[in-house]
């Protein structure tokens, strides 16, 4: 019943435009220029910027002119907005204010090349998404959340780490068995990252049952919207959470908003989607043996770039099908060739492909914590006591903390007691400690 009442208020917000918590946010003082929303404008930019640059196109003057690409349109009354959010029908609630309107020229004026991008990449990303949506049975319009989280770019990274269309962090990735390894990374498959992005929003929405809500949680986390809850008074509604919310998430439910507007009503704002090079037909072929692109790039001369935009999971170009299948997706025309030809791609150099040392340091190719295991060394594990430290243990057995904590994955100082560490003390360090052990090489 709570949430049915959440709901009609949200419609209600949408057909009445809540003018009183509107004006409660203009007498606040908010600037449509303000630095926090200019933040968030400039991420897509920034996003958008990395597309192109692994995208090389023949017209490099996208890229030449990303800066000075304003174009002023005629100014639009607010009634126009209004009655145009209205007709999308829309389980999630749209309304408009003046911090919308600002994104919506943002999107429909000075940023129209990059927009423009991203409506291109539609025709490939929003069908795979819509599907899984419907899967899940979620909202349709949860599909522009990658849209203003990474500008539809599968290899897109943050600042803070987080990976992919839906822009995951590590642990939230793990949490949702996405596999993070020094080959794969799922936050960059958009499948895998769709299905677990499904997850966390159904998560989200156990909680809050309010869609508004669940887009700012998905944004900041749950604890910093919980937090604004209970700093307002026990208020659920976003506006009325809005000056409570992180700086950089109180833009992102208006981008969401305007990302909806632009995506239903760009014809209108003179804005054509860009041709993109991703094929529109793909399938899935099943690879059980260790497997590199370019292996499949030069027999079937097909450019690696594009096999890489079908496959950004694989990180160094390696399928590591050991023991363990994994999926390749290839244009549906050379689903055929590959099949036929498949023996011969699989023998393709792959004495060179696969040579050892290669496989053997992974870190030459990623930031991974692994370390090499210094020639003449005696392996030994050590338990770690009471009051222990790693610079301690370090230094006890002349090794640096780095090579410590590559040996032993750990991805933070803290150890407990009892732990066991596996430790290649140096051949003299072993000797003064009077250590024994067979030589690891």
């Amino acid at each position: 019943m709570k949430a049915m009442r959440y709901i009609l208020g949200g419609l209600c917000l949408v057909l009445t435009l809540n003018t009183t918590v509107f004006a409660q946010i203009e007498s606040q003082g908010f600037n449509p220029d303000s630095i926090y929303e200019q933040r968030q404008i400039n991420q897509m930019d920034s996003l958008l910027y990395q597309w192109y640059i692994q995208q090389p196109n023949e017209d490099n003057s996208l890229v030449a002119d990303i800066e000075g690409d304003t174009i002023e349109g005629p100014e639009l009354p607010d009634s126009f907005y209004i009655k145009r959010l209205q007709t999308i029908n829309s389980l999630i609630d749209l309304p408009y204010n003046n911090i919308v309107r600002s994104f919506i020229k943002a999107y429909t004026e000075k940023k129209r090349d990059k927009v423009e991008v991203m409506l291109g990449l539609t025709d490939y990303y929003f069908p795979m998404i819509e599907e899984i949506l419907d899967m899940y049975q979620l909202p349709q319009e949860l599909r522009f959340l990658p849209v203003i989280e990474s500008a539809l770019n599968p290899r897109a990274v943050s600042r803070a780490g987080a990976t992919g269309l839906w822009q995951f962090m590590y642990g939230t990735g793990r949490m949702y068995n996405l596999t993070i390894n020094s080959f794969i990374d799922e936050r960059r498959d958009p499948l895998a990252a769709t299905h677990a992005a499904c997850r966390f929003l159904k998560d989200l929405y156990s909680i809050y049952g309010d869609w508004t809500l669940v887009i700012a949680a998905y944004n900041c986390g749950p604890g910093n919207v919980n937090k604004a809850i209970r700093r307002s008074g026990g208020k659920r509604n976003y506006w009325d959470i809005y000056y409570h919310l992180p700086r950089e998430t109180r833009g992102y439910v208006p981008a969401f908003i305007a990302a909806n507007y632009t995506y239903y009503f760009y014809k209108e704002h003179n804005l054509q989607p860009k041709p993109i090079t991703l094929p529109p037909a793909t399938d899935t072929i099943i690879v059980n043996n260790m497997l590199h692109l370019q292996q499949i790039a030069e027999v079937l001369d097909y450019p690696i770039e594009l096999l890489r935009d079908l496959n950004p999971q694989y990180k160094i170009d390696i399928i590591p099908a050991k023991g363990k299948s994994f999926v390749l997706r290839l244009p549906k025309e050379m689903v055929g060739p590959f099949l036929d030809r498949e023996k011969e791609i699989y023998a393709y150099k792959d004495s060179i492909f696969f040579n050892q040392k290669i496989l053997a340091n992974p870190s030459k190719y990623t930031a991974s914590y692994q370390h090499e295991v210094p020639p003449g060394s005696i392996r030994i594990v050590y338990r770690v006591k009471k009051g222990d430290v790693l610079g301690s243990i370090a230094q006890r057995y002349n090794v640096s903390v780095r090579q410590l904590k590559g040996w032993n994955n750990l991805h933070r100082d803290l150890i407990r007691e009892n732990q066991r560490l596996v430790i290649y003390v140096p051949e003299r360090t072993a000797t003064r400690l009077g250590i024994v052990q067979e030589k690891k090489s």
